[in-house]
């Protein structure tokens, strides 16, 4: 079942098509408009899966219509039915966002097959709403401590920008949460967001990981494979555990951020890219300069702008947050923290910050009582 405006300045056709919709199924919600304000009126109203729209009608026509949804409500579907078109009108009506132009008298078919691909487009633009909120939800930073509202401080000021940010923190701080909250609210957050562990893949493998590699290339290489760049080509490309990339790898992704282009192993041929870097590590890149494991050219292409992540031991106002936050994560019967076990969790030398706290409330949820006593906090913690 779908809610369906149905635009139409003429009766008989507007009966024409609600037939058709009820005859495809009969539980959809049909609402009509016989002109471009009354069509307006009912898309700032209400919620539609589809419009079904005339061009030509009284007061505003069809592209009007067309432009103030495109504007104000871009993911419903338009379906543009007109018996005054030609080919420009309808270019123009598909350039203007439609989802397909119709000329009258419509074929049954084809018509009918257009609004079932126009309702399941609207399905899975919803679901992918759907999903991305509970992406998001996962990468939450959960917190109100003075230390933390300067991340976030410095994240609305960097994110709407493509500036390369290096964030810097100790293991299980949250850099990946940083990371995901920098594109989530910057202009390619449509686009793909690809993480790349630097310190998880063989020195040997990282080059054809990040760049690609063409067939026969070497000895496992029995296809062409994109590398992680081009997969992130409009989007962005996080690296983490920069600090563990080898200095072979490190001087090609140089050569990428300088000159916005990518050569796979194996191939004599640059591929453009336009790829927004972020960088984390748990190191101090200084050090690792002057120890000759990290280039220094490398480190100021990255570091145009620096986040600090505290550890949690630096937050610990954030503790209960956390923590309740956690809590809310599991899966099963709800579950509280008692007040003396929350004043042990506090009190803890947290060396394995956030990810370490989140792997006691799981643990303490799975063997602790409800509410979860402060002996249970001390035994299990």
């Amino acid at each position: 079942m779908a809610r369906i405006l149905l635009v139409e300045d003429e009766k008989a056709i507007r009966n024409v098509l609600r037939n058709i919709l009820l005859n495809e199924d009969p539980k959809h919600s049909i609402d009509e408009a016989e002109d471009g304000e009354q069509a307006i009126e009912a898309l700032d109203g209400a919620s539609y899966d589809l419009v079904l729209c005339d061009i030509k009608m009284p007061k505003r026509d069809g592209l009007e219509v067309l432009a103030h949804a495109m504007t104000h409500y871009g993911d419903t579907p338009f379906v543009m039915i007109s018996g005054h078109g030609d080919l420009d009108t309808a270019v123009g009506c598909i350039r203007g966002g439609a989802y397909d132009y119709i000329a009258k008298p419509p074929d049954l078919n084809r018509l009918i097959t257009t609004i079932r691909q126009a309702l399941e487009r609207k399905k899975l633009v919803t679901e992918n709403q759907r999903l991305r909120k509970k992406v998001d939800k996962k990468f939450e930073m959960v917190g109100e401590s003075d230390a933390l509202e300067s991340v976030r401080a410095m994240l609305e000021k960097v994110a709407p920008t493509d500036a390369r940010v290096l964030i810097m923190g100790p293991n299980g701080s949250g850099k990946e949460i940083v990371a995901n909250q920098l594109h989530q609210f910057s202009a390619r957050s449509r686009q793909p967001f690809i993480e790349v562990n630097c310190a998880a893949i063989p020195s040997e493998l990282i080059e054809s990981e990040l760049f690609g590699h063409t067939k026969g290339s070497f000895t496992s290489a029995i296809k062409d494979r994109k590398g992680q760049f081009e997969l992130a080509d409009g989007g962005t490309l996080f690296l983490d555990e920069i600090g563990d990339m080898s200095l072979s790898a490190q001087a090609k992704v140089l050569r990428a951020l300088q000159e916005g282009s990518i050569t796979p192993v194996g191939s004599g041929k640059s591929v453009s890219v336009n790829v927004r870097v972020l960088a984390a590590t748990n190191k101090n890149l200084n050090v690792e300069i002057a120890a000759g494991r990290f280039r220094e050219d490398l480190y100021h292409r990255l570091s145009v702008i620096v986040i600090e992540v505290p550890a949690l031991n630096e937050r610990r106002d954030d503790i209960p947050l956390l923590a309740e936050h956690f809590l809310g994560q599991m899966h099963g019967p709800a579950k509280q923290l008692s007040s003396e076990a929350m004043n042990h969790l506090k009190q803890l030398d947290w060396t394995g910050n956030v990810r370490q706290l989140r792997n006691v409330i799981e643990r303490l949820y799975i063997l602790g009582s409800n509410p979860i006593t402060g002996a249970e906090a001390e035994r299990y913690a």
